[in-house]
């Protein structure tokens, strides 16, 4: 019945993150922050900075890749988001990805976040 639910920052959170573990977790699920009057927008990543895993190679970039993806499609740049995803899609095909994601594939393979960006590059 109604699109917004007002809650406080903590509880929003919790909601955010319950929400993105339902599509893979935090460091896959996109944000975006829409005003359809004005045509204003930001996309973000969902997660935060993750200050704990600074220099480890840990991080998983596909929630930012996600994110600009989005706005690709919002600008109506369709061929640069179908390109992206269709490269994610293929290295999630082949196994590849993060830690975080990697260890629920059959036979995944995980990337350092570098290396992870890299085959995206490559694939593009």
């Amino acid at each position: 019945e109604y699109s917004v639910i007002a809650t406080l920052n903590l509880n929003g959170d919790y909601i955010s993150d319950q929400l993105a573990a339902m599509v893979g977790g935090i460091g896959i699920a996109p944000g975006a922050n829409i005003n359809y009057n004005t045509g204003h927008a930001i996309f973000e990543a969902t997660h935060g900075t993750a200050p704990d895993i600074v220099g480890t190679g840990r991080a998983n970039p596909c929630s930012m890749l996600l994110s600009a993806v989005m706005m690709l499609e919002y600008m109506g740049w369709t061929e640069a988001s179908s390109r992206i995803t269709t490269a994610l899609e293929s290295l999630f095909e082949q196994g590849y990805g993060t830690s975080d994601l990697a260890r629920f594939m059959d036979k995944g393979k995980a990337l350092s976040t570098s290396d992870f960006s890299s085959k995206v590059i490559e694939s593009l």
